[in-house]
């Protein structure tokens, strides 16, 4: 079995958790991180516009990328620590949604959470990232509440009945 685990800042310990709790012993889990290449780009288009070219060592597209890179290791570690399992940690760079189907395609399980709205029940408990992998995940997806999940009594009410005319 072969098992991938979207760590994300914020809700990766419900995901790791979830890891341990519906995965036997001698999975094959990856801890999957991906950092999105729009922001490091960002800023490197924003200092070559605004504030011309020549000076690369100022560039803050290069600190950023970096701190993205020890932060990512950083949350991967403290995933692998907490799940306290053999286990491989990949970090990925692009269109997070994107990456993470991708990195997913050959798995038994992937494994996310709400990372919403997270005080009502229903479909904005997803970021539009997370909407896009659930529905195109070529795998189970198993979806985790970072926290207790709020009551039932958070489901909005029903439409109205259409009127007839």
């Amino acid at each position: 079995m072969a098992v991938v685990v979207w760590i994300v800042e914020g809700t990766w310990p419900a995901c790791v958790d979830a890891a341990r709790t519906h995965t036997p012993e001698g999975t094959d889990i990856v801890l999957l991180h991906v950092t999105p290449a729009d922001i490091p780009g960002a800023a490197h288009g924003a200092f070559a516009g605004l504030l011309g070219r020549g000076h690369r060592e100022r560039d803050p597209g290069t600190r950023l990328e970096h701190l993205a890179t020890a932060s990512a290791d950083q949350l991967l570690a403290d995933a692998a620590q907490r799940l306290d399992r053999r286990c491989t940690r990949l970090e990925h760079t692009g269109r997070v949604e994107r990456e993470v189907v991708a990195a997913s395609a050959d798995a038994d399980l992937l494994i996310l959470a709400r990372d919403g709205d997270r005080t009502h029940l229903g479909p904005r408990s997803l970021s539009p990232a997370s909407r896009f992998i659930v529905d195109h995940a070529p795998c189970p997806v198993l979806l985790v509440w970072p926290e207790t999940a709020p009551g039932i009594a958070t489901i909005p009410p029903p439409p109205p009945p259409p009127h007839h005319r």
